[in-house]
């Protein structure tokens, strides 16, 4: 059944980076445990892949979409904690990037930013995005465009594919 919205938003665009992401955590977790030739790296390089997106996805979300909430919204606690979980995911994503092949922490570490990353998407969702959409202030279809262009430029920074 189609949205009823006319046109695609900023919420959409960011809701469709936390699906992406979860089914890579998925996609590891079902290669935890897997004794089959190569699961190691595949876990290793869909860890790094995960790290690159979240960052990606937190920096436009940091630098574009979150200021302009804040100022929109009268609940500026809902943001400052967002910040706040940001930050925390970004020092876990540091410690995975810094992993050795052999580290036995990696499933460890993987798992807990997945567990934290649903969490923060729970707000995400059930909090700041029906808010964001109901602030008069905001163009949130204009905003995706912005989303997109940045997403875009920080993927290539990176040398990946937006």
């Amino acid at each position: 059944m189609p949205s009823t919205r006319a046109a695609k938003d900023a919420c959409d665009l960011l809701d469709a980076d936390h699906k992406a992401v979860k089914k890579m955590f998925k996609e590891y977790e079902e290669l935890t445990g897997s004794k089959a030739r190569g699961a190691a790296q595949k876990k290793k390089d869909l860890a790094l892949q995960i790290c690159h997106e979240l960052t990606v996805h937190a920096q436009i979300e940091e630098e574009i979409f979150y200021p302009a909430v804040r100022e929109a919204l009268k609940d500026k606690d809902k943001i400052a904690e967002a910040m706040v979980e940001h930050q925390v995911a970004k020092e876990l994503i540091a410690q995975i990037q810094g992993m050795g092949d052999a580290d036995e922490m990696m499933d460890a570490k993987v798992t807990v930013l997945g567990e934290y990353i649903d969490h923060h998407v729970k707000e995400e969702k059930g909090e700041i995005f029906p808010k964001a959409r109901a602030a008069r202030k905001l163009d949130l279809v204009a905003m995706r465009g912005e989303l997109e262009a940045r997403k875009e430029e920080l993927m290539s920074e990176m040398g990946m594919a937006a």
